[in-house]
């Protein structure tokens, strides 16, 4: 897998599946689990919705 992440998006995303986690146990409820979906893109640096659509926002290319 190829890095199609860049460093900001990797950021936004853990910022913002980490709210979602956390809003899910304040609500208790299971929609927290998409939380740990976009915060593993974040993680990982790979996005594979990004493929399809050719979108890449990591600048380096390796």
């Amino acid at each position: 897998m190829k890095c199609n992440v860049g460093s900001t998006d990797r950021i936004i995303r853990i910022v913002i599946g980490l709210g979602i986690v956390i809003a899910g146990m304040v609500f208790k409820s299971y929609w927290g689990l998409i939380g740990i979906a976009i915060m593993a893109t974040g993680v990982f640096g790979y996005c594979g919705i990004y493929l399809p659509f050719k979108i890449n926002t990591n600048r380096k290319e390796v």
